[in-house]
C-alpha cells in the first residue's frame, strides 16, 4: 500500500464525499480541496490507471477495493489524530489540519498503539 501521500488524499476525499453525498464527480474533488479541475482530472487519471478507481460514463468516481482500502486506512487515522487532538485542548481546526500532516507518516505500529490507548482511555 505504497502509495504518494497526494494520492492518499484524494482517495480519502472521495471516500468522505461519498460518505456525504452518495455520488462523487471530479468537480467535486476541486471544491473540496480547493484545487483545479485540470489537476483533479490528471490525479484521476492515474488513480484510474492504478487500479484505485472507476470512472462511469456519467462522471461519477467508485473507489475500487484497493482505493476503498487506501481510503479508509487514511481516514481511521484522520479521524481518530483530530479527536485525539481535540481531547487535548488543540482548537478543532487545528486539530484537523495536523491530524492531515501526521496521518500519512505515523508508522503503523504507532498508529496501533496510539488507537489501542486511545481506546483504553
Amino acid at each position: 500500500m505504497n502509495i504518494y501521500e497526494s494520492a492518499e488524499d484524494y482517495l480519502e476525499s472521495i471516500l468522505v464525499i461519498q460518505q456525504r453525498k452518495g455520488v462523487v464527480h471530479s468537480i467535486d474533488i476541486a471544491e473540496e480541496k480547493g484545487f483545479s479541475k485540470a489537476s483533479v482530472s490528471i490525479a484521476m487519471k492515474k488513480l484510474r490507471e492504478n487500479g484505485y478507481i472507476s470512472m462511469e460514463k456519467s462522471g461519477e468516481i467508485k473507489l475500487l477495493p484497493p482505493g476503498r482500502a487506501i481510503a479508509k486506512h487514511i481516514y481511521e487515522r484522520h479521524q481518530l489524530l483530530t479527536n485525539f487532538f481535540i481531547k487535548l485542548g488543540v482548537d478543532p481546526e487545528l486539530a484537523e489540519l495536523d491530524a492531515c500532516k501526521v496521518e500519512h507518516d505515523l508508522s503503523d505500529e504507532t498508529f496501533k498503539k496510539l488507537k489501542k490507548h486511545i481506546n483504553s482511555l
